[in-house]
């Protein structure tokens, strides 16, 4: 099976970001928060690979979180994540979405 999105090769980077997907809006708001965060574990090359994405995809992509600014920030801040850090992040998000709190949760 070939994968067509970056997370789907592996398992809990898929399951967080499909339940992510499915979150209601005050939901998705927490855990854009959450996502930022990551800003401080990467490096600045991946920053400003980030704003390159955001400025080609904002409102103009079919992904679900292109629409969203500051949604499409904390995805691409994921995906553009070392793989450690990228792996950590996904279970954590995955963890506070299944409990339905990011109260306490940290990158």
């Amino acid at each position: 099976m070939i994968n067509k999105r970056w997370y789907d090769s592996d398992p809990i980077l898929k399951e967080a970001l499909e339940l992510l997907r499915l979150q209601p809006d005050d939901t998705k708001t927490e855990a854009k928060d959450f996502l930022l965060k990551l800003q401080e574990q990467v490096a600045g090359e991946v920053i400003e690979h980030v704003y390159e994405i955001i400025e080609t995809y904002q409102g103009k992509g079919n992904r679900w979180y292109d629409n969203d600014p500051m949604m499409l920030k904390g995805v691409e801040l994921l995906r553009n994540a070392p793989a450690n850090i990228q792996r950590v992040a996904a279970l954590k998000l995955l963890i506070a979405l299944e409990q339905k709190t990011f109260e306490g949760v940290a990158i």
